[in-house]
Parts: structure tokens; sequence; C-alpha cells
């Protein structure tokens, strides 16, 4: 939904498939729950266990009365349990091993969340629940859920310093945000000033935990927060470096937006105070009953606050909680407030929105607040009245709605839950203040209730079932409010009374009943791509909800929901969980079964059903699947093929792996097993050469392709990419901390490198190719007046560097290619489009520079990377459509290198990724269609997929 250029986009963890998404591949009524009676097991039944996935603890266990200890606390009678059920649970020591994270009493029931620690330390994502009944001195477990991971075996001393980890957390983002582009804007860095981007991003170890991929990887977790340094727009990341190796293994944002942020926007505030600056003061007047106009033209009752020394009316609602925590539901004026403004911090001096009048007048009208404060109650009242829930954590917590944010001055049209706060951007020509639909606001408040039950991580399939249950709630509050049927054919819509001008269809962000499928509809996509596609795959989950809904009515589908998102999910569970999940609280509210065969029918309807991963296929021949593997890339050359592999769960640091690519013969792997992590290799056909990441720096390695001895090359201390080998010449990019970028190459022999541009902050240089002995890359250098951004092409033999001639004033570069006869780039000029780039092309001594694809012509591609064989340009790109849809994601392209014809080269779904020629119209590629990321090959085109 945000109207911003679209990012570039990097390689990166792809299963967007539970468990396996966030880790095997790095890569969300109006009655009360009926009570029932506590009577102790006098036989108890059988229990009806689900096995774990990777683990021998059961993922759920169901349709059990078994005594517990009825005098202990909650946590301790339930770690009690699975002690002494070990033989089911597999728990060796539940009181070591869990720890208690929350007890919620409701009645006579009680559901105990405990998170799982491995000597100590978190295990991330591991989480267990147990489920009981205490009445009358006497206590029983019904049931218990998550994951507790039983092969964990790593050690639990970290040799990666906490500066290392945060320095590599820090460029590990800034690489991710930034993409494969040189542009005007990085000429602050080339004058020698701090990096624009080390400036922007700051990071901070939040501590160790041991990511469960097979016996455990140790990692820092580090939060990396700032600005996007290409975009400007706020950044929260969650960054995982290998505590031994010091790799990034596992990246996403952890900011809950309404819609994907196309550039990768992020971020969250802390726990803001009830007040800020120019709040309430004692001789406030609580409880005054006001009104105010929404921007529909509704007249609706608001609780405000008078405030005697202003004389004014503040829309802070004290009475729905007045009895309880006495905290309040307050809405705050936040127009002149940029939205990395409001991100991490609670801003110093903003104020409640405030009115002369009880009555509030047209500006808080007009400036969605009145909307953001009457909807904030009717969400609060929803989750009291339908759940018993006092607020988004169920404590009372203070609910706190930012209202009209802006982006650098420009309209802000999004909406976000940050952890602590609400925030709502202030709209533009097309789009109201985000506040201005009831669904909206339940969906950004219903992400708070999530964070404080199941938590589910927003990232892949588990984030996918965040924002499904944020919309489910979303919608059916909105529609409980309006009295809308569900047979309605736009009762499934999300945000569609933001359009001030075009119809609710056309404006609506989703729709629940939109009959998205596993097998058809979903899409397998990196991490940096909305990440992992929690949007992307949302309606394929809560359009089974939005089914059930239909199906059993509103008031039992709610309790159904809310139960299993409250007293079952845990943080990394995915769509056959959360269709588990679904399930068992159904069974536990008692429902027939008809109402049981309803639930199973939504989810058949939608594919959702076991193994359903297994059903996703290609157009492309697989080279080498499951590589488990985050932004490392592949590479070809002399009819082979090169890419970074883990094991089959992802647990090991990543080898580099070759072989044909005519696909004949077995992969082989090419780099020690080490500890080390080998990453963005490449190779000529004769030899690769890779990068090894250890604890403070990084070799640069190489090997024949035939087998042999592995040798150093080079040892860096900063960051490298864009590797390329030809005729053992090692050609790299380097990239330090203050930001400076400078192409070098390694001749046979060479014991330290040469930069091509001298290595001084006043030039840059970047995304180098090599091909006959011709490098070509991108630079940008200074002039009299201003800096240039040109490409350049090196002859290796005589060590003459000349510059292509230009057509126009380039103000991005990306990535460059060579073949026999030319250099080609990508190039933008017109930073105030869609993104697009166009494909220019020169002759090898610079001269004759043509665009064989303009950026300006119609159906112009928003280009990212580039490769190149003698008879082929290789792209890839998106379409330039803000919608977020399967034809918007990164695919593969094909141009002639004259451009006369331009095709897709497959028709795959999901996202295509590291484009690498082979010869002729070959070419390999990183493939996440069948939400793995898979190595798969292609030598035609496919036509226009249409």
């Amino acid at each position: 939904m945000r109207k911003a250029r679209t990012s570039t986009r990097r390689p990166g963890v792809t299963r967007g498939t539970g468990l396996a998404a966030l880790l095997g591949a790095a890569g969300l009524l109006l009655t009360a729950v009926p009570a029932q009676a506590a009577t102790p097991p006098v036989a108890a039944p059988p229990a009806d266990v689900l096995p774990g996935a990777g683990t021998a603890t059961p993922s759920l266990v169901d349709g059990i009365r078994e005594a517990a200890d009825a005098k202990a606390s909650p946590a301790d009678a339930a770690r009690g349990h699975l002690d002494a059920k070990e033989s089911r649970y597999r728990i060796a020591d539940a009181r070591r091993d869990l720890a208690p994270v929350a007890t919620v009493e409701r009645g006579k029931e009680e559901t105990v969340r405990l998170q799982q620690k491995h000597h100590g330390i978190p295990v991330f994502g591991g989480q267990y629940v147990v489920r009981m009944e205490h009445q009358g001195g006497k206590r029983v477990v019904t049931g218990t859920s998550g994951k507790y991971f039983t092969g964990l075996k790593t050690g639990t001393t970290a040799t990666v310093s906490n500066e290392t980890a945060v320095r590599r957390a820090v460029a590990a983002t800034a690489a991710r945000l930034g993409g494969k582009t040189l542009s005007k804007a990085d000429a602050i860095r080339a004058k020698g000033a701090t990096s624009a981007r080390a400036a922007a991003l700051t990071g901070s170890v939040a501590g160790l935990v041991v990511i469960p991929r097979g016996e455990g990887v140790l990692a820092h977790q580090v939060t990396v927060r700032g600005t996007n340094p290409t975009t400007g727009e706020p950044v929260l990341q969650q960054v995982f470096i290998d505590a031994r190796a010091g790799y990034p293994v596992l990246q996403f944002s952890s900011i809950k937006t309404l819609a994907e942020q196309r550039n990768g926007a992020s971020g969250t505030a802390p726990k803001a105070a009830a007040r800020g600056a120019g709040s309430a003061t004692a001789d406030a007047i609580p409880g005054s009953e006001g009104t105010g106009v929404k921007l529909d033209g509704t007249k609706v009752g608001l609780n405000l606050v008078f405030d005697g020394n202003a004389a004014k009316y503040l829309m802070s609602d004290t009475e729905r909680m007045a009895a309880g925590s006495k905290n309040t539901l307050t809405t705050w004026d936040a127009r002149q407030l940029d939205v990395n403004d409001v991100l991490g911090v609670w801003p110093g001096g903003i104020k409640e929105f405030a009115d002369p009048s009880k009555d509030v007048g047209k500006e808080a009208t007009d400036a969605g607040a009145v909307d953001a404060h009457w909807a904030a109650g009717r969400v609060y009242d929803y989750y009291r009245d339908a759940h018993g829930r006092d607020s988004l954590d169920g404590r009372g917590m203070t609910v706190n709605s930012l209202v009209g944010v802006t982006s650098f001055g420009f309209p802000y049209v999004n909406a976000f839950w940050d952890g602590q706060k609400m925030v709502y951007g202030g709209g533009d020509e097309e789009y109201k203040p985000l506040s201005a639909d009831l669904d909206v606001v339940g969906h950004e408040m219903t992400h708070g209730v999530v964070e404080n039950t199941a938590n589910l991580v927003y990232a892949g399939q588990s984030g996918a079932l965040n924002e499904a249950v944020a919309d489910y709630f979303g919608n059916a509050i909105d529609l409980a409010a309006s009295g809308a049927s569900m047979d309605d054919p736009d009762s499934g819509l999300i945000g569609e009374d933001l359009c001030r001008t075009a119809a609710p269809r056309a404006c609506a962000l989703r729709d629940l009943n939109d009959g998205a499928q596993t097998s058809k509809n979903f899409l397998g996509v990196t991490y940096s791509t909305d990440n992992g596609g929690v949007h992307l795959n949302s309606t394929i989950f809560s359009g089974a909800l939005w089914d059930l809904r239909q199906d059993v009515g509103g008031e039992l589908a709610d309790r159904i929901v809310y139960k299993a998102l409250a007293e079952y999910l845990t943080p990394l569970d995915g769509f056959t969980d959360g269709r588990n999940a679904i399930l068992a609280a159904a069974k536990d509210l008692g429902v027939n079964a008809k109402q049981l065969n309803a639930v199973k029918r939504s989810f058949n309807a939608h594919g959702i059903v076991a193994g359903w991963e297994d059903a996703l296929g290609v157009d492309s021949d697989q080279l080498l699947g499951k590589i488990n593997t985050t932004g490392t890339g592949a590479q070809a050359g002399g009819g082979q093929w090169v890419v970074s592999q883990s094991n089959d769960d992802g647990s090991e640091p990543y080898s580099v792996y070759t072989g044909r690519t005519d696909g004949k013969g077995a992969a082989k792997p090419v780099s020690p097993n080490d500890g080390r992590y080998h990453v963005y290799p490449a190779t000529d056909g004769k030899t690769v050469v890779w990068a090894a990441y250890g604890t403070t720096s990084l070799d640069i390695l190489s090997r024949p392709v035939a087998g042999g001895p592995i040798k150093k090359l080079y040892t860096s201390f900063s960051d490298i990419s864009g590797l390329r080998v030809e005729n053992g010449v090692v050609v790299f990019e380097t990239s330090g901390i203050f930001g400076d970028r400078h192409v070098s190459y390694l001749r046979p022999g060479d014991t330290r490198p040469t930069l091509v541009d001298g290595g001084g902050f006043d030039i840059l240089t970047a995304l180098p190719a090599i091909r006959n002995g011709k490098l070509s890359y991108a630079k940008l250098y200074p002039t009299p007046d201003d800096y240039k951004l040109g490409v350049e092409i090196l002859d290796l033999k005589t060590g003459k560097a000349t510059l292509a001639q230009q057509l126009g004033e380039p103000q991005v570069l990306g990535q460059t290619g060579v073949n026999a006869t030319h250099a080609f780039w990508l190039v933008d000029e017109n930073l105030n489009d869609e993104g697009q780039m166009g494909i220019r092309r020169s002759a090898l001594d610079g001269t004759g520079t043509v665009d064989i694809s303009s950026e300006r012509k119609p159906k112009a591609l928003v280009s990212f990377d580039l490769t190149v064989s003698d008879t082929a340009v290789t792209v890839n790109s998106q379409l330039p459509d803000l919608a977020l849809r399967n034809e918007t994601l990164p695919k593969i392209w094909q141009l002639t290198t004259d451009g006369s014809q331009q095709e897709r080269l497959s028709c795959n779904r999901g996202e295509q990724i590291s484009p690498a020629a082979v010869s002729g119209r070959q070419v390999v590629w990183i493939d996440g269609t069948t939400g793995w990321t898979d190595l798969v090959s292609r030598d035609r085109p496919a036509g226009q997929c249409g």
C-alpha cells in the first residue's frame, strides 16, 4: 500500500512454512466461554498426541484429564506434569529447562506458557503451553502444545565478541536495505564523511539465543534500528549472528505493519509512558462525555478528559479501565512528526488531541483522531466483552494511538503496531488517515493481543499467521459494529473504508474471502521481501478462518480462534500447526460433530493439510534442492555452477558446492567443513573462489574444480561482495565501516589486491564483472562542480581504464556485466518514477553507448540484478506496480543483447533471485517457488506468463 520506490532485494531465507520457514532456510462474540465442571479423572482417556517436527516432544496433546499438583503454583504444577510424563514429552527436567513466561487464569482454567532454555540460554521460539483446570482443591491437566526441541546439543560459549556481532549485524542490515546499486546519494561517503548508512543504523546485543536448527546454533541476537539509508524509512531489524563464526544466519523486520513496506521500513517503540509532555494535570476532570464526527460523517460519543489549566477537552479515556489498572486509552497528535520520530522512542513534546469544546471540531475529524479514539474504545470493548480480556496485554495496559505521522514531510500511507503503541499515517489525496476504518484499528490492536499471547514470530508462516489473526479479528469487530452480513460480497475486505473517492474494493488492502489456497496461491519469498510473505500469504489462513466464521457463526468462531491464539499457538507455529490449534480449541469448547466438520472443511478448502508444501511445483530444472542458506547468491561459468548449501535442517555452517550446469553428475563440496561460513562463491569452470567468515576476519579461498588443495588468497577485515573469477584473476568489492566501497582484483601470485580506484574516500567503485580480461564496474567520482556516476571498463592486460560514454545524467547505477563485445549495466536517471531502471550497453572501448531497454519505455522493468552471455542479457526484475502480488515479485526476465526481444525466462510462482548466465540463454538462479531456496536452471524463455 505504501507509495514509495521499490527497493532492490538480496537473496535470503525463503522457506515460508512454519518452523522450517524460519529456521530451515535462514532459510487472529458476544458471550464468555461457558464454564465446565472440573471433575477429577477416574480413568483417564487415552491422549490424542500429535508428533512434533524434528523433535521427540509432541506438538499437541489433547483429550486428557490427568491429575496435577493442586497445591503448587500453576507454573510448578505444569512443569511437574511434564516431568511426571517424561515418556510422553521427552523433557528430561522441565523445572530446569522450562522457565515460566506467563500464566493466565480464567475462572477455573489455567494456561501456563513456558520458555525453553538450553543450559540457561533461551531457545528462539521454544515455547511450551500447559492447559489445566483448577477448582475445589483439585487440578487436572487438559492438554499441552508447542515447540520443545529435544535434539539440542550445542555449546553455549561464544567466540565472536559482542562488538563484532553488532558490526556484522549492522553491515548485513545495510547490505540488505541498500541492495545492488551505487547512487549519487552515496557522494557523502566519497567526501570522507561518516557514512550515512553507518550513521543511520545502530545495533545493540539483546543476548545469546539458541536457534533450534539440528543440534542448535548459538547466536548473538542483535537489534538494529535507525533509518533505511536508501529510502529514509524507519528500521527495526532482528539479526542473529552465529556466535562462533560471526555470520548473519537469520534476520527479519520486527515491525508489524498493516501493509507490506515495499522499501523495508520497520521499527518499534519502547514501552511508552501513559502520559507524555502536555498531559492532563491534577486539575483534569475525568470521564467527560463528548462527541465527534468520524470521517464518514457519523457522529459518535467519545470519552474525554477536561484539562482545567488548558481549558480543553483531551482525547483520553479514563473510564474504561477506571475500576482496574486506571490506565487510559489516549489519542495523540503526531501530525508534525515523521514516522522516524516515533519509532523506538516516545516522542518528546507530543500532546493529546484537544479541543475547547467537548463536541470536538473538524480539525480532529480531518486528522483521523475521532476515528482512532472511537475505534480504540470499540476494540477494547470487544476483547473485554467477548473474551474477558482487559486491554491488549490482558492486564489493563495503556492504549496509545499516534495519529497523523508523515514520512519526510510526505504522506505516510500505512499503520503499524510497534510493541507498545499504534501509529497511523495521515493518508494522502487518495487515502484517508489510516485510522478511518475500524478494521484497521482492530487489526493493529490485535497485533498487540497476539504479541501478549502466542507471540507469533513476524516472519515466514508464523508471521502470516500473525497477520491472518489480526485481519480476522479486525474484520470481525468491524462487521459487528456495522451490522453487515457476511453474505455481502465486500464483507471480507480490510481497509475498504479508507478510500476518499474510489470504490471500496478498489481501495481495500486484502479480501479475506479471496479463496486463496496453498497449492495455487502460496508465494515463496525471501525474508527481505515482505518478511517472508507475512502479507502475501496471510489470506490463505485468514480465508480459512473467514469460512469457519461463515459456517458456524461469528460468536462461536471468534471464541474458537481466540482460544486457539491464547491457549494453543506458540511463536514458531505455521499453517498446519494453526489448523491443529483451531481444531483442538473447537473440541475444547465442546462443538458438535457438524461444527467440527465445518472447521475441517474450512481448512481443507484452502489447502491447509499435512504435507501441503510438497504439492508446490516449478517449470524449471532443479540443480540442487533445499540449499538452506541466506544472502549467499549463486554463480556459474565454464559449464559449472556454484552455490552455498547447509545441511537438511540448516544447522551446519554453509559449505560451497559445485556441479555441472547440464545437470549431469552429482554436486560435490568444494570448501572445508571447518565451522566457518563459506559464502559468495564464483567459478569460471576451472576454479572456484569464495569467502570464509571467521570470528574476526574473512578469507578469500580458492580451489580447482577438479579437486586439489585449498589456497588462501587474501585475508580481509572488511566485508566483501561481488566475487568473480576468470583465468585465475579474482575480482571482488570491499565495503568499509564508513561506507567506502572499492573494487579490487588479485592476479595469480598476488599477496595483496590491486584497487581499481586507488582506495581513497573521494571515489567509490562497485558491482564488478569480468570477461576476457575486461573488468567492468560502476564508479562514483568527483568533478569540479559535482559528483558523477559512470561505468568504467578496465583492460587488465594493458592497465587502461576507460569511462563508457553516457547518454544522460545517471542518478543510480546497478549491476554491470560484460561479454565478448560489450559492457552492460543498469541505470536510473529518473528518481520520480516507480523504480524503473534502463539497461545500457557500450562497446568495450566505451563508445557507442545505447539503451537496449529504456527506463522510460512502456512496461519498463524495476531491475536490480544483471548477468550476460554472448547472446542474452538476463535481469532480476519486477513490474512497476505498487500492489503486492505474485506478478510484482522478483522474476527472471531475459532480453536479446540488442533489446529487440524481452521475455520471462520462467513462469514460476514466488520469488526468483540471483541469476547467473551460463551460455546462450541458459541461466541458473535461486528459486523460492516450493517454499525452499532451490538452485534451478532454464535454457529457454517461457513467454509472457499470462
